[in-house]
């Protein structure tokens, strides 16, 4: 029986525009994106993860030119380990271009799977590789912000860092009108 491989992540830790990234590659290249990671590191039974900020610097340089509004598409080699279907997502995802949106449906259809996209959702959820692999650029049907692993705060921060067009769920816009409406009650009671 041969004994089982481990494979070596090297993680570093980064402070970004939308709070603190864990980012982590293999030899192949980047394996994983996570938001506000503090906690324990998630490796795998077969992973030993070393920080080194060396090995990581080269995405994270991306990252950061990205976060600074001076990289539109990322060149960096990618790991992508998942499933055939996830894959396909995931790849359907990086064709999305810097600006643009398209829905659940739309991804289903393009890999083929017209009535998968809740699989398409949930492929998206698991997408290890946020914001590269960029998975808040799909919303739903209707063009709304829908469920982000980062929080849909941050989906509408990277939306906006791209100038894409989206609309705000229906509580979160009706609050942000309340805000406004305030704000405008409260100018006009000043108003002499």
């Amino acid at each position: 029986m041969t004994a089982p491989t481990i494979e070596t992540i090297y993680f570093s830790r980064m402070e970004s525009p939308i709070g603190k990234l864990l980012v982590a590659a293999s030899e192949q290249g980047l394996r994983y994106v996570y938001f506000k990671n503090d906690g324990p590191l998630p490796q795998k039974k077969d992973e030993v993860w070393i920080e080194s900020a060396e090995k990581v610097r080269p995405y994270e340089d991306q990252l950061q030119a990205y976060f600074r509004g001076e990289l539109r598409d990322f060149t960096c080699k990618l790991d992508l380990v998942g499933t055939e279907f996830q894959k396909q997502c995931w790849n359907a995802l990086l064709r999305i271009p810097y600006g643009a949106t398209c829905s659940y449906g739309d991804i289903a259809r393009q890999i083929g799977r017209p009535q998968a996209f809740r699989a398409v959702g949930m492929a998206n959820h698991d997408n290890p590789i946020p914001i590269i692999v960029p998975c808040h650029r799909v919303l739903g049907a209707n063009g709304t912000l829908t469920g982000y692993g980062g929080g849909l705060g941050t989906k509408e921060k990277l939306l906006r860092l791209e100038g894409a067009s989206f609309r705000l769920p229906r509580s979160q816009a009706q609050s942000e009108d309340h805000a406004a409406n305030n704000i405008r009650s409260t100018q006009a009671t000043f108003e002499y």
